[in-house]
């Protein structure tokens, strides 16, 4: 028996689109800077500053290894 559908295999190479790459990277590159600017209105009296900068950095690595499923793609051929 055969069958009609021919299985794909996922390579990084067509996995994304190169548009759809460049999105994500200067996305999660301005949630990266946006971290890093936070910290200069750091002050001792002030610990928001902090706080914005842990939330932006986590969600800068956090969203494309969770929510876009990057993070279990080391086991892949």
């Amino acid at each position: 028996m055969s069958s009609n559908t021919a299985k794909t295999q996922q390579t990084p190479q067509n996995e994304n689109s190169l548009g759809s790459s460049i999105i994500l990277f200067v996305l999660m590159m301005a949630l990266f800077a946006g971290s890093l600017y936070s910290l200069s209105f750091l002050t001792l009296g002030n610990p928001w500053p902090m706080a914005a900068c842990l939330v932006l950095f986590a969600s800068a690595f956090w969203i494309p290894q969770t929510i876009l499923g990057r993070s279990d793609s080391a086991g892949e051929f």
